[in-house]
């Protein structure tokens, strides 16, 4: 039989904590219905910033968002000159940004003198809020680029609240090694640990998963989450449904079931877990910002303009 690993807790209302019932070490099995797959999205390639190249599979013009989610980039290349004119200074206002490096190094600053260093393995919350103007700009001149940025969305009661920073050094997000299975814990909680980003409104989960040939995941997620996964290695079934390759981006129709399953078959593979609460609100998006009205986007270049971020 396949190794399976199991994380079944039954998650309680309006929080992503992953809580575990157990009796004697022993997790309780729960009868969850599994997460049924809505959709396949492809990475397409494009390019960003000053002319970065990347894959983009959600914020696309076919793909707008999938509840929160905003956009999704994979940017991966050791190629130079696909990366080293990064992302001069620009705007946002109204979401937030996660950056995730796995590879390589850049630079964070913003119009307030604030400033981080991205390095392989650590991770970027950036809550823009009511408007950050800042730059990300690579500290290295050669080898391998690799990383994510993730856009969430805000609700209406938090797009102008005050911006933050939440930068996470590698040794500060928990690795769950199970021999099999790999799960570096960001955001949400895994197999007792817990990541280190903390009081986001829409209770993200955020799991980077490694899976060996031949084996099974499961992991239990609250009701009211929006969930995708990011095949961004290898390949793997999920759901049950057909084996697929990376990179690719998995929806999940979160009103039909709670148990998210995943499976490799032959070959190893790798994907980001994400999970975050529904935003049951208007979407007014253009370039940097995104609010609720057309009214409130026309105030954010203006407020943009006149300096006000």
């Amino acid at each position: 039989l396949a190794p399976v690993l199991t994380f079944l807790g039954l998650l309680m209302a309006n929080t992503c904590t992953g809580e575990v019932f157990v009796e004697d070490n022993i997790p309780l099995m729960t009868e969850l219905p599994t997460l049924p797959v809505r959709a396949y999205y492809m990475a397409s390639p494009t390019s960003d910033g000053a002319g970065v190249k990347l894959k983009r599979s959600i914020g696309t013009p076919t793909i707008n968002n999938v509840g929160p989610f905003l956009l999704l980039d994979e940017f991966k290349s050791i190629n130079p000159g696909d990366y080293i004119a990064g992302f001069p200074m620009h705007p946002h206002r109204g979401f937030e940004t996660v950056t995730y490096m796995l590879e390589g190094s850049m630079e964070h600053r913003d119009m307030s003198g604030n400033q981080g260093l991205l390095v392989a393995g650590s991770v970027q919350w950036m809550t823009a809020g009511r408007g950050i103007v800042h730059s990300e700009m690579p500290k290295q001149v050669n080898g391998l680029m690799w990383g994510f940025q993730l856009w969430i969305n805000l609700p209406s009661s938090h797009k102008m609240m005050e911006p933050r920073y939440q930068d996470i050094p590698p040794q500060d997000i928990p690795v769950v090694d199970n021999g099999d299975v790999l799960v570096k814990v960001i955001a949400g909680e895994y197999g007792g640990s817990v990541g280190p980003v903390s009081g986001i409104i829409t209770n993200p989960i955020y799991l980077d998963v490694s899976l060996q040939p031949n084996t099974e995941f499961e992991y239990a997620l609250p009701k009211s989450h929006v969930t995708i996964a990011y095949l961004f290695e290898g390949e793997c079934t999920f759901s049950d449904m057909e084996n697929i390759e990376a990179p690719i981006v998995v929806d999940f129709d979160f009103n039909h079931g709670q148990l998210f399953r995943a499976k490799t078959l032959e070959g190893m593979g790798r994907f980001l877990l994400i999970s975050a609460e529904q935003i049951n609100e208007p979407i007014a998006r253009r370039g940097p910002f995104v609010m609720n009205t057309q009214q409130e986007l026309q105030q954010a270049f203006t407020d943009y303009r006149n300096g006000k971020f």
